[in-house]
């Protein structure tokens, strides 16, 4: 069944259960609107809900991924995962190796930009940062380059930007090529997903097993384990207290966003940590984390 109780048709019990709270990710194609690529993967997985993370415009390619069921409950906390993307700019007037270099150079670090006006933001300055723009290929009146940047960095912006600085410069083409931790080798086409339904739909599953990403991973959030007995309060908004720890990563500090698991792998959903790790397991009361966005349904460990 579906998040609204429906039956996935011909799928096994275990599939179905993937599918209720899933991350595909579509190697989205020049053309349509990320709208668009989400809601053809919800009719062709029949799901009830899908949604996507970081929106790509339409002549844009790449990395887009989608969420299934009770997974678009996650997508805000991979909308803001940094950013990868390779850029051919054109520009007006020809322009040397050094040139291209000292403009890439002007613009890695923190930069401010204003939303272009197609965006759905606020059209406010804001500060960015870019991490770095290595040139893969220069010519003359062409750059092909990549740009690893903080989530909400427009490049469209960051060429207008160049192109102040060398007399004018315009956008070819654009391709996302990560997300965060994902990679466009773990992303599909949507014939390539469709061809996995089908398949799974007729009993050979394996296809769309692969496809399909647990939130855990999508994530990539540090993890806290938690004991059976709290795992229904939590599901009910209760925060985690110390006795329901059972393990945690390293290197969580207070305030971070981190995926809560059972004992046994199932996940719970992103709960806010309230210690460092070091000092969650010398606590015998008090608070580790507080629940933000759970996904487990309730009742499905007993009360304790």
């Amino acid at each position: 069944m579906d998040e609204s109780g429906q039956e996935l048709p011909n799928f096994s019990s275990s599939l179905q259960e993937i599918l209720r709270c899933s991350f595909v990710i579509i190697d989205k194609p020049r053309g349509p609107s990320s709208h668009e690529v989400a809601a053809w993967v919800r009719k062709i997985a029949g799901s009830n809900k899908t949604g996507h993370s970081g929106t790509l415009d339409p002549n844009v390619s790449g990395v887009l991924p989608v969420g299934l069921g009770k997974a678009t409950k996650l997508l805000p906390f991979l909308t803001t995962k940094d950013k990868k993307y390779v850029c051919l700019m054109r520009t007006k007037k020809p322009q040397t190796e050094e040139q291209f270099l000292s403009m890439f150079a002007k613009y890695t670090g923190e930069i401010t930009q204003t939303p272009p006006r197609e965006s759905a933001v606020a059209k406010r300055p804001r500060k960015r940062k870019v991490y770095y723009i290595n040139p893969l290929q220069l010519k003359p009146n062409i750059a092909l380059f990549e740009v690893h940047c903080e989530a909400g960095t427009y490049i469209r912006v960051l060429v207008s930007d160049f192109g102040r600085i060398c007399g004018g410069a315009e956008m070819l083409e654009l391709r996302r090529i990560a997300v965060g931790g994902i990679p466009e080798t773990s992303a599909m086409s949507l014939q390539d997903f469709s061809d996995a339904i089908w398949a799974a739909r007729r009993g050979e599953e394996s296809a769309l097993r692969r496809s399909l990403i647990p939130p855990q991973e999508a994530l990539s959030l540090r993890k806290v384990v938690m004991r059976d007995p709290a795992v229904e309060a939590v599901c009910a908004g209760a925060p985690l207290y110390a006795p329901g720890l059972s393990s945690k990563d390293e290197g969580i500090e207070p305030g971070d966003a981190i995926s809560l698991l059972t004992e046994k792998g199932e996940y719970v959903g992103v709960g806010r940590a309230r210690l460092p790790s070091d000092e969650m397991g010398a606590h015998r009361q008090g608070v580790i984390c507080t629940p933000e966005t759970i996904v487990m349904e309730r009742g499905r460990y007993p009360k304790w």
